[in-house]
């Protein structure tokens, strides 16, 4: 995808100076009890699915719209993970950027998974005990999702 038309307007004021950004990352997990990772095209790292939530959208709202246009998979979200924060990431371009992470587990609703957009080289379905490297916040989210109790985690 290519980048925010909110951010492009940031930047033309501000250069590759650091950002805040909401994000949302997403624990979507099928009937079978598999998650949906991404390979990231930039890095060749799986992740969960994540993305940007835009002004004035509702980071729940936000996440389901990136995993759609990032994986052709429609969810439920079902259940606040944590909050956190990740970076500051740097990106091949220069700029800076610092996200304010809302993390969800999601449920499986309909669609193919698939590479929907450029930010992925593949999409697939991950059984728990067949899990390609991930680092270990994507890791743990993927666990703590497995037995999520609607209590959010968050650095007190």
């Amino acid at each position: 995808m290519p980048t925010p038309q909110f951010v492009l307007d940031l930047r033309e004021k501000i250069g590759s100076a650091p950002l805040w950004l909401p994000g949302a990352g997403a624990v979507v997990y099928d009937d079978a009890g598999r998650v949906l990772l991404g390979k990231r095209a930039d890095t060749g790292q799986w992740t969960i699915i994540t993305g940007m939530v835009e002004p004035g959208e509702e980071p729940a709202v936000g996440l389901r719209r990136e995993v759609l246009e990032e994986t052709g998979v429609e969810v439920e979200v079902e259940v606040l993970l944590g909050i956190g924060v990740v970076g500051p990431v740097t990106f091949p371009n220069g700029d800076v950027v610092t996200f304010l992470n809302h993390d969800f587990r999601c449920r499986f609703v309909s669609g193919e998974a698939r590479v929907n957009d450029d930010e992925s080289s593949d999409v697939r379905w991950f059984p728990l005990d067949e899990l390609p490297p991930l680092n270990a916040r994507h890791l743990e989210l993927v666990i703590t999702a497995s037995t999520a109790d609607g209590i959010p985690h968050f650095i007190r």
